[in-house]
């Protein structure tokens, strides 16, 4: 593992110890059936997972100009058809109070968006309106990836398991992952490979969901996706870039159809 996920996982295992002690305060939410709503049937658009992050080590700041609560309202309403909220606090400025600020002004499925590595955030996501987490392949042996799946379920929320190459993607079938989504950034190194990423898409069988993870920024990529066998797509930075997304968001999702 690179030095960067090294330290995003040092200090995931200190924010554990302090949700061990507190968890947020509960909001009252069913959660969603995520895969329900990302799967795609034939002639549907792709699903558009629109992002909150204010920062990332690959990106740096973003934008703060519209608060949470105020950016999760433009997704909801120009058609994401989810929310993906980073909780990450040491390296990407987010927290499970941004997961329920945005719980509290939209009906949209939202994704808790961290380094699960601990039952206790999966408590805390489902505790603050989360009706996803997501589980990091790179980042879990086979019995933690098993064991985070099935305490998920157990907890109604859907596990979505990321993967980066055709290994990973074999352990995340083998522990009974059934949405899937792969990312073309190497968390280790940050490195970008789009080949890569199209190349393990194609492995996931049919009937599992499938979702591209980083560098789509422009409605012509979204278009080019949704030619394909893809479920959905993870919109981030190029929308935390923009001060007001909705022009952006309504391209992308025109560009879906």
């Amino acid at each position: 593992m690179g030095s960067v996920l090294d330290a995003i996982l040092a200090a995931t295992r200190e924010e554990c110890a302090h949700l061990a002690r507190e968890l947020p305060p509960e909001i009252d939410h069913q959660p969603l059936d995520v895969a329900a709503r990302l799967a795609r049937a034939p002639g549907e658009p792709l699903r558009l997972i629109a992002e909150i992050k204010k920062r990332s080590p690959s990106a740096g700041p973003l934008s703060r100009t519209l608060s949470v609560p105020s950016r999760a309202t433009v997704y909801a309403r120009e058609g994401a058809s989810m929310i993906s909220v980073l909780v990450d606090r040491a390296h990407f400025d987010g927290g499970y109070e941004d997961l329920a600020s945005a719980r509290r002004v939209v009906d949209v499925p939202l994704l808790a968006k961290g380094f699960t590595i601990d039952e206790v955030q999966i408590d805390a996501a489902r505790r603050a309106g989360a009706d996803a987490v997501l589980l990091i392949v790179r980042i879990l042996d086979d019995d933690a990836l098993s064991r985070l799946l099935r305490a998920s379920r157990a907890r109604g929320l859907t596990p979505i398991v990321e993967v980066i190459d055709e290994g990973e993607l074999t352990r995340a079938l083998a522990a009974g992952a059934d949405v899937l989504g792969v990312n073309a950034r190497d968390l280790a190194t940050l490195h970008m490979d789009k080949e890569r990423a199209t190349r393990v898409l194609a492995a996931i069988p049919e009937n599992l969901v499938a979702l591209w993870f980083s560098g789509v920024g422009k409605p012509e990529e979204v278009s080019a996706l949704s030619r394909t066998g893809l479920d959905g797509a993870l919109i981030g930075e190029a929308l935390m870039r923009q001060d007001e997304p909705s022009g952006l968001l309504r391209a992308m999702v025109e560009a879906t159809r």
